[in-house]
């Protein structure tokens, strides 16, 4: 009997409701879906089991890996997927040993079943969604930090919380409170990882990116990990082996330890749903950090390489020893481009910049705050978020394009790709595209609107500020929960809403946060400009 699947954690779920065939719209087959749902179960009862139990460090680390596992385009290999499971299983049997032979068995050693939340009533099913997808974006920004040595033991406490509350019965004013900490915490967990790439890479200054591809061999690297680059950028030194971002490495650039290897070139490509048509006939091999991967095609699949929780069959996958030798000789085989070749971006831009964090905006905070004193600066917006390939996306290349000359444009995340290389001048010496970084660095947003209306002594939702936001994954969720947890109002939010919100669940939302669907791009700046 043909695997049947449910799913629905993404935007670009089948008919907006969820993907229950043989396979996702992601690609994802109904046998990896039912894996990662058994792998979501394992790890529900590994954190049930640290109820009376002590967990390690050990036990700490395989929550994250196993909730980033989860997270939509990191794994498709059903292999490493049952390896994981036992992992978790057997992690589980060695901190509560007493659980398989006891007499007296409890809640807390049941084999959770994820029907019963894709079962269960709509609004339980949405807030539990809530939780469950807020923890696997925050799982891998604690994962991110994590390798970089920076814990936080709140922030891993709040997982075993989460996951727990997932396998309880509980009602909607339970889970609710739980759903509004997911935000909290991950506004910590934001702040670690900030540090955590501050301290090891310094602080991310403004640069201008080439996205043209010089001659000879080279290396495209994506997906998150700056470490994953750091230690890529050592092992390629002195080798004649150029390295090239794509989609959410861009920001390493603006990093003063990333950005002093003078073989870290430029970016290549442009958003990462892009990547099927740009990695076609790629005459160089692509590293794959962490999420972003699509099923990948005949025309480039013996030029991908994972590592990190990614995993696709039939890949060669660089394991913890981190050696990537396999792919420096594919970088030295394939020999790259003859010549320096041109590419654009999405509106025929031949250069991005990034690196306008918080460290940058606050230190010119004085000059900002005049500009607005002055009528120079009318409006902040703020558009950022995750991309992706459903119709409509255009949206926000058409609500940037017809921002006035007076407003600013903040950003961060790979929805940028749509607007990031067009040329909007600037304002008394300050560009009015900046550009903050990966989307975890939505923490750098909310420390420049927090210092923003300390200065204006006013209220975050007073300032001239906002917010227009697209969502594709987990991450976007947790983000979401944080801002809505900080009190932020007013988010427009596209280009569909989550599938998992329901109706009485967005009605909340609406009612306490105003967060609307976005319409046309000429209806939200009149309706958000007063005009």
């Amino acid at each position: 009997m043909d695997q049947k699947m449910f799913c629905f954690q993404c935007e670009q779920t089948a008919g907006c409701s969820g993907c229950t065939g043989k396979a996702g719209v992601c690609g994802k087959s109904a046998d990896t879906a039912n894996l990662q749902d058994q792998l979501t179960s394992a790890l529900i009862g590994l954190a049930k089991a640290t109820y009376n139990n002590v967990k390690t460090e050990k036990t700490d680390k395989l929550i994250l890996e196993g909730l980033f596992t989860t997270v939509t385009n990191v794994s498709f290999n059903d292999e490493t997927l049952k390896l994981l499971i036992d992992r978790v299983n057997q992690e589980k049997r060695e901190i509560a040993p007493g659980c398989v032979s006891c007499p007296s068995p409890c809640a807390n050693g049941d084999q959770y079943s994820m029907d019963q939340i894709w079962s269960a009533d709509e609004d339980i099913r949405s807030l539990k969604s809530l939780i469950l997808f807020g923890i696997r974006g925050m799982a891998a920004y604690a994962y991110h930090a994590m390798v970089l040595g920076y814990t936080d033991p709140e922030v891993n406490q709040f997982f075993y919380k989460a996951l727990f509350a997932l396998g309880e019965n509980w009602g909607m004013e339970q889970l609710l409170p739980v759903v509004m900490e997911t935000g909290a915490v991950n506004l910590k967990c934001m702040e670690l990882l900030d540090k955590a790439n501050t301290e090891t890479f310094g602080t991310p200054a403004p640069v201008q990116v080439p996205l043209t591809v010089e001659k000879g061999p080279f290396i495209v690297i994506t997906g998150h990990d700056l470490y994953d680059l750091k230690l890529l950028l050592e092992q390629t030194e002195g080798k004649g082996i150029n390295i090239y971002t794509h989609g959410e490495m861009l920001p390493a650039h603006a990093y003063p330890q990333l950005k002093k290897y003078s073989h870290l070139k430029g970016n290549f490509g442009t958003a990462w749903q892009n990547q099927q048509k740009e990695f076609a006939n790629l005459p160089a091999p692509i590293l794959f950090t962490t999420n972003c991967l699509m099923p990948v095609k005949e025309s480039y699949k013996d030029r991908v390489f994972t590592t990190e929780v990614v995993s696709y069959p039939e890949m060669v996958h660089i394991g913890e020893n981190k050696d990537f030798t396999p792919v420096i000789e594919k970088a030295l085989e394939l020999g790259g481009y003859k010549q320096d070749t041109v590419f654009t971006g999405i509106n025929g831009g031949n250069t991005v910049t990034t690196g306008f964090g918080h460290g940058t905006v606050l230190s010119v905070a004085g000059q900002v705050v005049e500009a607005v004193k002055a009528g120079a600066i009318r409006h902040f917006f703020l558009v950022g978020g995750c991309d992706g390939a459903r119709p409509g996306r255009n949206y926000y290349t058409e609500f940037v394009k017809q921002t006035p000359a007076d407003t600013v444009i903040l950003t961060l995340a790979c929805g940028k790709y749509r607007f990031n290389d067009l040329d909007l001048g600037e304002i008394g010496g300050l560009p009015r595209l900046m550009d903050m970084g990966q989307c975890n660095d939505a923490y750098s947003a909310i420390k420049v609107a927090i210092a923003l209306a300390e200065a204006f002594q006013c209220d975050v939702n007073e300032l001239p500020l906002s917010m227009v936001l697209s969502w594709y994954e987990q991450k976007a969720v947790c983000i979401l929960l944080t801002l809505l947890h900080l009190g932020i109002k007013n988010i427009r939010l596209g280009p569909t809403l989550p599938a998992f919100v329901s109706p009485n669940v967005l009605n909340f939302l609406v009612e306490n946060y105003g967060i609307s669907p976005i319409t046309t791009p000429k209806e939200d700046l009149k309706a958000i400009l007063g005009e």
